[in-house]
């Protein structure tokens, strides 16, 4: 039999009905294919189009609005790695570099909580291996629909059972994150997952196959039928309820061969044996060998029967779409064959040759001898389709903006409000989840949640590195209520928020990454959101310097035709000099002075306060001040450099009144404030941006004034930490263990 009867029969057999449209190809998108190859395509050819084309791999629906990213992209000086790569990588100093980036599992999660949210933390660990980073952390930012519905119920608890087994097997410190409830999200919870990485900075590696006779490596776990097209079937459709049939779609992850696979990278890094690197994980082989391929020296013939499989009866098709996890695909040149498979037997890591490097600008595959894959790489890995989708307004967005709060009843009793707020499922106690992650592996970790952003010391953090004082601190953020109400200022929100926490903890904001979050791409009115929300985070990104280093884009977040809210959830990294000098978050002591920081208006659009007690959404978000967002991160890290600040909190859900409780909170110290304002319940749940909680030894009161005079930032001195209550003279009075039981009991007392 020729070895070119596969490519032979497709150009033999024209009209034989192929079924592309079942593996989420369009009519269009198929006809291109046959185009590109000039015949129709082989099954197998026809298997690595269809999930590199999906939406989920090409960003076919995303790209003409991200590249603003890089189009409007601030002057970094800290920027090693953009966009484009598995994960940005950043300059911290001292010749380290940190590696970060957030990526969804939404609908594998649904389908599968447990195992959806562990390959979701699975995945983008590798994603931070294959930059040539030891990964140090993760985090994660997860939405779920109404705490008390059955839905939520089944799902919250596997997925943060999964996030912890898989985060702890690991032995990565879970440092932050969010979880949030919400009606919009009943039937598809949102799992967004962050890693981050430390290496030196002369040793980044990247996903690009060079040099023609080198050997392309696969190792780490054998390849199953677990995920196959999971890709294409579950994170580019419209998800519903039949979706439970897709649950063979859902990967399974084994991180104790993931913890391997990451001692086993770091050897063969050290050994510098890898000359290109690329984890699998959407598209798996597909995805590897043409991104690969693609960004080397433009051609690769790989064997699919050398393919380590765990299951015998996989045919070529499911080898190629197959997610299985914990696998790895290495570029090698034959001089270090032999080191190369040393090191992965140390680590009993199975590896196995599959294929070599050419210069013909051809991915060739063959199986049982004959070729199956004749295509260009780059054709399925960078010239997918690109789709200017339609978009406009959605029908009801001027009278949403006009049922502003406004007209709502204002409470007369503001002492219960604040413990209604603190109470509710977004603002009480996180504890019952976080408890399950360990926070303090490794011995790395200076701050932790309830902390408003994480922080990792380096030097102990990396063995054998020389020792420095540097940290990272990291923090996620978004709000989708705000981003309904307008999509543009709602990005913007969730950037500062980022920005702001991980400014109030003393380290400089340097770059982003970002989780996308939204329905149809094929609404108009769902695409209008998406495309406000990334012009309005490029213009931010801009504004504040901080560029976006890569991320997600998770479209069809919707059941049937009812989407989610828009939800752009930000990663933000900053750097701090010295450990040491970080804030701790909250009232640290008695007798020092509180001060609130920025500046207060009458904002309520998408408050807490709005949906917790009248189930309200309505208006516009909270003005979007990025100027102040910039003055207020000079003061805090300035003042932290130079040890004014005792304590700080940023403000935003719940504003001022749930900042000072929860501040009461971190240490049992409470506070007697008095309100700057004559307007007790704008000054107290306003979410206005821009604003932080502080509170300094009283001698360092005039040089923190002066400081804030300086970079035009609004101080108004509230009252003193001390005693065992929040008192708010005139307004409120409540004990902090009364705060604490309120705080601490809200998820307990719906999940047990």
């Amino acid at each position: 039999m020729s070895t070119l009867d596969s490519v032979r029969r497709a150009q033999e057999t024209p009209d034989e009905r192929q079924p592309y449209a079942e593996l989420g190809m369009k009519d269009d998108e198929y006809q291109r294919v046959r185009e590109i190859l000039g015949r129709r395509p082989t099954s197998s050819e026809l298997a690595i189009y269809s999930v590199m084309w999906s939406e989920h791999c090409s960003y076919k629906s995303s790209k003409v609005h991200l590249r603003q990213f890089g189009t409007k992209a601030p002057e970094s000086e800290a920027l090693l790695v953009g966009m484009g790569e598995n994960a940005g990588v950043v300059d911290i100093g001292d010749g380290w570099a940190a590696t970060f980036k957030i990526e969804s599992h939404n609908h594998p999660s649904y389908v599968e909580p447990h195992q959806g949210a562990a390959t979701g933390v699975g995945g983008i660990v590798r994603d931070i291996m294959s930059m040539g980073a030891r990964p140090v952390a993760v985090m994660d930012s997860l939405r779920f629909g109404g705490a008390d519905q059955p839905d939520t119920r089944r799902v919250l608890p596997g997925v943060v059972e999964g996030i912890s087994h898989y985060g702890n097997c690991l032995g990565l410190p879970n440092i932050g994150g969010e979880v949030v409830f919400d009606p919009c999200y009943i039937g598809n919870p949102l799992v967004n997952a962050l890693c981050v990485g430390l290496l030196r900075k002369d040793q980044i590696k990247l996903a690009t196959a060079p040099g023609p006779g080198n050997k392309v490596v696969l190792f780490g776990a054998r390849t199953g039928a677990d995920g196959i097209g999971g890709a294409s079937v579950l994170a580019s459709a419209t998800f519903e309820d039949e979706s439970q049939a897709k649950r063979p779609a859902v990967q399974v992850g084994d991180p104790f061969m993931e913890k391997l696979l990451i001692e086993c990278c770091l050897e063969l890094y050290q050994a510098d044996v890898v000359v290109g690197i690329q984890d699998l994980g959407a598209a798996g082989v597909s995805c590897a060998t043409t991104e690969l391929a693609a960004k080397g020296t433009g051609g690769m013939e790989v064997n699919l029967n050398l393919v380590p499989l765990r299951d015998p009866t996989l045919r070529p098709e499911e080898i190629l779409m197959s997610e299985s996890q914990e696998r790895m695909m290495a570029v090698v040149t034959p001089d270090d064959i032999a080191a190369f498979m040393a090191i992965c037997d140390k680590w009993d890591v199975p590896a196995t040759v599959i294929g070599e490097v050419t210069d013909t600008g051809r991915l060739v595959m063959t199986w049982d001898g004959e070729v199956i894959v004749d295509i260009p790489p780059g054709t399925a890995a960078d010239e997918g389709p690109v789709y200017e989708r339609p978009f406009h307004e959605p029908a009801g967005q001027a009278a949403l903006n006009a049922d502003g709060p406004e007209r709502l009843p204002r409470p007369e009793d503001l002492r219960e409000t604040l413990l209604t707020l603190l109470g509710s499922p977004n603002l009480g106690s996180k504890e019952w989840v976080t408890s399950q992650y360990d926070r303090y592996v490794r011995g790395n970790t200076v701050l932790a949640q309830p902390a408003d952003s994480g922080m990792l010391r380096i030097s102990e953090a990396m063995p054998g590195a020389q020792e420095t004082t540097r940290g990272i601190a990291l923090a996620t953020d978004g709000n989708g209520r705000y981003a309904k109400l307008d999509p543009y200022t709602g990005a913007q929100l969730a950037l500062a928020e980022a920005y702001r926490n991980v400014a109030v903890t003393g380290a400089k904001p340097l770059a982003v990454t970002n989780c996308l979050n939204f329905g149809s791409p094929e609404d108009p009115e769902v695409m209008w959101q998406f495309s406000e929300a990334v012009r309005g985070l490029a213009d931010a990104c801009r504004t504040l310097g901080v560029p976006v280093t890569g991320g997600n884009v998770s479209f069809y977040n919707q059941t049937g035709s009812t989407a989610i809210n828009p939800t752009p959830v930000v990663g933000v990294l900053g750097v701090i000099d010295d450990v040491a000098q970080r804030v701790r978050p909250g009232f640290t002591a008695p007798g020092l002075r509180v001060l609130l920081l920025g500046e207060t208006r009458e904002e309520f659009g998408g408050s807490e306060w709005a949906h917790v007690v009248h189930g309200h959404l309505g208006g516009l978000p909270p003005q979007a001040d990025l100027e102040a967002e910039r003055g207020l991160a000079a003061v805090l890290t300035e003042a932290a450099a130079r040890g004014l600040l005792e304590g700080s909190h940023d403000l935003s859900d719940g504003g001022l009144a749930v900042a000072l409780a929860e501040s009461c909170l971190a240490q049992g110290v409470g506070c007697t404030v008095t309100l700057p304002g004559e307007d007790a319940f704008v000054e107290l749940f306003s979410e206005s941006a821009a604003r932080a909680l502080v509170c300094v030894r009283p001698e360092a009161f005039d040089a923190l004034a002066d400081l804030c005079a300086r970079h035009e930032v609004p101080c108004s001195g509230l009252g003193l930490t001390g005693g065992s209550a929040l008192t708010v003279e005139g307004v409120l009075d409540v004990p902090v263990e009364e705060l604490r039981e309120v705080h601490a009991s809200a998820l307990p007392r719906i999940f047990g």
